[in-house]
Order: C-alpha cells, then structure tokens, then sequence
C-alpha cells in the first residue's frame, strides 16, 4: 500500500511539472532595464517582479492562449496575448505614459507660495518669520532671487524694472495701489495681509496672454477658501495692533480684519535721524464674503480700506500727507456645461492722496485716482494633450491733479482680449501659446503681443523652459497728460531660459534673461513723447537645502542684473539709479522645537547717481520665534544688527540719503481666542 501511495504521489508531481509552463523575458525602456516591474498573467496570481537587470522568469499552469501585462510607474500597461508556449525569452520595451496637459505645471521664472505646491511652499507663518520682512508680503518676496534692494521705498524692483512695472492682482482683479504710502526714505509696506491668502505667485517674467499691463513682473494672489469653522484672535507689537476674525454659515463664511499702525511709540523709545511733527499711523481695515453655491460655482467677495497719516520738518516747511485708499472686488467662478468653465470679476481701487507744504511752504498737493476693472474669461480641457483659455477685459481709469496753479483731468479706458493653448507636443514636452491684443481709447492703435514658452519636464525632479513674450503698458498718469494724450504704450520684449532641479530636500534654480524696451517716455522741453529704450539682461540662481542638518533650512538667492536705460530726463542712456549690478541674500532658518531661529545676510552693490556712487549695502538680520502654545506665537527680529549706515542714494547738492534708523526691532505676539491655531487669527 506505501509503495502504490509514494507511486501515485509521484505521478501527480510529473503531471503538474508537465502542465506548467515558464515565462521569461526582459524589460526595459527602450534604452536601459527596468528593475521593479510587475509582470503577471492577467487574472491569475502567477508572476514576478523584474530584476536588476530587468530579467523576470516564472511558472503558470495556464494553457493555450494566455494575457500578459506588465505595468510600471510612470509608463503605460504593457500587453502581450499569446500562446503560453510561445512567452519564452520575449523582450518587452515599455512606453512612457504621457502625461495629461491638466496635470503639468510649469514653474520657469515663477516662484509658488501656499497650498498645493511643490515648488516652493511659504505659507502666512513662513511670511511673518521671514528675515526683515516683520509680516510683510512685499518684503519677504525681495528675497527671492530677480528683486533689487531699493531701500528709500522698500516697493518690488525686478530684473532691472522699475516699481511700476511689477502689477499685483487678488483673485485675477487688478489692484491699482498696493502700497501703502511714506515720507521720503522710509519704506512703504504692502496693504494686503500675509493670512489673506492661500496662494502667491510671484512671475518674474515670461507669463501669459491673461495679464497685462506689466512690462516686468506680476503678482497674482488667491485668497482663502470658505472658512468651515468661526476663527477669532489678535495680535499686538511696538507699532501695530490687530484684530480678526471670521464666522462660518452652511454654505458661506464673513469674515473681518482691523488694523492699527501707529511708529509714535517705537520713536519715544528709539531714536532716529527724522524730525515728525505727526508719526506715521494707519488705520486698515478688511472684509470678505466668500459663498460656495455648489462644488462648482463659487462666489468671493473683498473690500478693504486703510487711512494713512504723518507729518515730517523737511528744510524750512512742515510736510504733512494723508491718503485714502479704497479697493474691492467680487469674483465667481462655475462650470457652465460640456467641460467649459467660466469667470467673471468686477474691481474697483480708488486712491486719495493730499500734501500740504509739498515744496514749498503753504502750497498744497492733491491726487485722486481711479480704476474699474471688468473682466471674464472661459476656460477648457479639451483632450490630454490640449488645454485652452480665452478671455476680455477693460480697465477705466481717470484720474485728476491739483498742484498750485498746475492741474489736470485724466480719463481713458483700455481694451483688451487674450486667448491661452497648452499642447503636449510629445511625452514630456510642452507648449504654451498665447496672444494679447490691447487697445488704449485716446490711441487710434490695437497692440498685439505674441507670448510662447517650450517646456521640457522628463521627471519631477527636472524643468528646461525657453520663454519669449511681448508685453506692452501704458504710462503713469502725470506723463501721459502733460503730454496731450500722445505717448503711446510702452513695451518690453522678454527672452527667457529656465533650467530647473528638486529633490525632496534641494531646490535649484538658474535663469538667464533678456528684455529690450520700447516707447518709454522721455522728456522733451515742456512734454513728454514716446522715445525712450532701454535694455536688462542678467542672470537669477536661488538654492534651497533641507538635507545639510536635520531641522535646518538654508537659502541662497543671486542675481546679477546689467541695465541700461535712456528715459524720463535722462540726457544719456545710464544705469537707472534704482538699478544694483548685484544681490544677495543668504538665510537660514533653525527649528528647536518650540523655538525657530533665523538669521539672514544681504548684500546690493553700488548704484550711481547724477551726483555720486553710492557704497554697497550690507544688513545682518535676525529673528526667533517662539511657540509657547499651539494658540500664542511670540516673534521677535532685529534688522542690520551690525548698525551699518546704508546710503540709499544722493540728492541733487550731493547729500546722502539714509534711513530714518540703522536698525529696526520688532517684537510681536500672537494670540487665538478661538481652537484654531495662532497663525490662523487674521485666517479668513
């Protein structure tokens, strides 16, 4: 009986060797083996994973014709049906999966900030903590690489442009004034708060048809979504005091903002160079709508409202200024049907500003400004390979000046329409077209601005962008009505190479640029006329590293900017003097749990003047932030350290112009009196 046992047992071994078969092959890429592939029978368990060298070899029982598939990230399914008998040896070449349009993002010559983003995350703590910037979105943005230290204003220079030239936009709406305003050799902050929003992206040149009227840069920012909770909290330092708060409905959210700035404190404590008859106070508030109607269709409104003050002993007079300044948009967005969505928005930013004992003693100064701006736009996803956007808008602006015996009424208004198409050429290659067409009323002209960028993206560690664009502005308002109505738009022709690296703990990125400008005015006897030029070129590296000591966050960011410009009363083309040949910032940034240390170095060369070279400027900054509790935050930062008297610039005699102090200490706390955490207090 054991020996008929052992015999069949025998028998049943030989017949199950017989009935499986072996399946063997390579995998690779066309190029190189890929290791770690999945190759399996279709709806059995039969199969292995791919060796180093791409080999896979195993048995199944299954007969006759037989599905075979391989499948591996970042490639498409392979799928082979045949015989069992005939999967011996076979040589498989995978194909990379393309990617869909809607999935890529394209970084070159922008940096991303808030959620959602893997390119370089600051979010409204990071802004608050960074450097000098002491809660301000416009200086924590000058420590990227492209912006230039002009420390008499403290306003965005970029890539050898002038202030103006870089335009901010909330939620797609242009904002007319985003300064607040100053004295002279004071710098002036942004009027947003840095908790308002949940995205900035800051281009630095190159981007597309749906934003115009920037020769150099624009600042795009989205705020918050629909707060699903009620937020409450306040914050106080030496010169500002702040409350806010939001209240949260089914389906919507309200929320407010209420700020007090007033330097009369800080300059009983600390000395400075400055004689103020009145300090420096604002008063800003801020409050939001937000409502969701459905997945699809969502409503955001803002209106905000700051009152600026101060009084400063220039020479022999006591100037004295005050501004209003008004600004309001609602946007909503919703899908309209077979794919197309749909955004329409309507601005408004209204700016008062008067001066008593501008010049001259008992003259008097006054500006009001205007903006309206109407716009709409259809977006769609037609295929994997092709995305596009068309849009319209008009801004109406007037404007008027009263100054002694000089004044003036402005008005005019300005057209324009683009159209956007992302294609995937190939796997992994991109191109982005664009055309904006603008027609100014008091021009009999329509300016058409073709834009392009190529982009290469074979992983996402790696970007290779090439950018060319034509952008186009028209000039301020004192210009354009001293000369009758005559100058025509300015432009700028942009020319860009991005090559971009990031890991999980390194971010590269190194772009060399050109811009050659067009129709800047010039001034010519008692007007100005359109025949100024000028050129920029240079080159912008930042670097970002997580990986050289645990918990430490290092930066680096340069650039080196050759500008010349022939413009406004320039007799030569020159340097403009707002223009540093060279910039620097190093920061670093240390986390010990419950306490953040920062400590950053900044450097901008020499810029000429008329009357005189300027020495380089240099500031050692640092800050500590404390987290006593997921509810208060305590912060605390001490600008130029090292007291080193920088020179901004020379007046027409030859006398420097400084700061009104060497250095600058802040010390904050913030405070939720509700269950969200501190940072969230001004959260809308």
């Amino acid at each position: 009986m054991k020996q008929l046992i052992a015999l069949l047992i025998m028998l049943l071994a030989a017949l199950d060797m017989t009935a499986q078969q072996t399946v063997t092959g390579q995998v690779t890429d066309g190029r190189e083996p890929l290791a770690g592939a999945n190759v399996y029978i279709y709806g059995t368990i039969d199969g292995c994973l791919t060796d180093s060298l791409g080999r896979f070899s195993f048995k199944t029982s299954q007969t006759g014709e037989t599905t075979l598939r391989v499948s591996y990230i970042g490639f498409e399914d392979y799928v082979y049906t045949k015989d069992v008998h005939q999967m011996q040896h076979l040589t498989i070449t995978m194909k990379e999966q393309a990617t869909s349009i809607s999935e890529v993002v394209v970084t070159a010559s922008t940096f991303h900030f808030g959620k959602g983003d893997n390119i370089k995350t600051m979010d409204a703590l990071d802004v608050v903590m960074s450097g000098n910037s002491c809660g301000d979105v416009v200086a924590a943005l000058q420590t990227l690489p492209g912006t230039q230290k002009v420390g008499e204003d403290g306003k965005l220079y970029v890539r050898g442009g002038e202030s103006e030239e870089c335009q901010t936009f909330v939620n797609g709406m242009h904002v007319l004034v985003p300064y607040s305003t100053n004295v002279q050799n004071s710098a002036v902050r942004g009027r947003f708060s840095p908790f308002l929003f949940k995205g900035i992206n800051f281009s630095l040149g190159g981007y597309d048809g749906e934003y115009g009227q920037a020769l150099s840069s624009v600042l795009p920012m989205e705020t918050t979504d629909m707060a699903t909770s009620d937020k409450m909290g306040v914050s106080a330092s030496l010169v500002d005091w702040n409350i806010g708060g939001t209240k949260s409905f089914q389906n919507s959210s309200l929320g407010f903002n209420v700020d007090y700035t007033s330097m009369g404190l800080y300059d009983r404590l600390f000395s400075q160079r400055m004689d103020f008859t009145r300090p420096y106070r604002k008063l800003s508030g801020e409050a939001q709508y937000k409502k969701e109607f459905s997945q699809a269709s969502i409503l955001k409104s803002y209106v905000g409202y700051d009152l600026t003050s101060v009084g400063q002993h220039v020479e022999d007079r006591s100037l004295s200024l005050k501004e209003h300044n008004f600004y309001a948009n609602v946007t909503y967005k919703t899908n309209i049907g077979q794919g197309f969505s749909l955004f329409t928005g309507m601005a408004n930013s209204t700016v008062f500003s008067d001066i008593d004992d501008a010049l001259t003693v008992g003259d008097h100064y006054h500006n009001r400004r205007n903006e309206i701006h109407l716009k709409a736009e259809l977006r769609k996803v037609f295929s994997p390979i092709l995305k596009m956007s068309a849009g319209v808008e008009d801004y109406i602006r007037n404007s008027s000046k009263r100054y002694d015996t000089s004044e003036y009424n402005l008005d005019y208004n300005l057209l324009a329409a683009h159209v956007d198409a992302q294609v995937r050429v190939v796997p992994r290659l991109f191109l982005n077209l664009s055309a904006r067409a603008e027609h100014v009323s008091y021009l009999d002209k329509i300016q058409l601005m073709p834009r392009a960028t190529l982009s290469y993206v074979p992983n996402k560690h790696f970007q290779l962008s090439a950018m060319f664009g034509q952008y186009s502005q028209t000039a301020q308002d004192d210009y354009i009505a001293i000369s009758n109505k005559q100058l025509n738009q300015s432009t700028a022709t942009h020319g860009i190479i991005s090559m971009q690296y990031q890991t999980a703990n390194t971010l590269l990125k190194v772009e060399p640029y050109y811009k050659k400008y067009k129709g800047l005015p010039l001034h010519n006897g008692n007007t100005y006329v359109s025949d100024g030029y000028g050129t920029s070129k240079g080159l912008d590296v930042y670097l970002e590293n997580r990986s050289l000591i645990k918990n430490l966050t290092t930066t680096l960011s340069y650039s080196f900017n050759d500008s010349e410009r022939f413009y406004l009363d320039y007799t030569r083309p020159c340097t403009p003097d707002y223009a540093s040949r060279h910039n620097l910032r190093m920061s670093a940034k240390y986390s010990l749990g419950k306490v953040i240390l920062g400590l950053a170095e900044s450097y901008a060369s020499s810029r000429e003047f008329p009357t005189g070279k300027t020495p380089y400027y240099n500031s050692v900054d640092a800050n500590v932030t404390f987290l006593v509790s997921p509810k208060v935050i305590v912060y605390t930062s001490l600008n130029n350290i090292l007291g080193r008297t920088n020179v901004f610039g020379y007046d027409s005699m030859g006398s420097p112009s400084t700061a009104s102090r060497d250095r600058f200490f802040y010390i904050g706390i913030f405070v939720s009196l509700k269950s969200n955490k501190a940072y969230d207090i001004s959260n809308f």
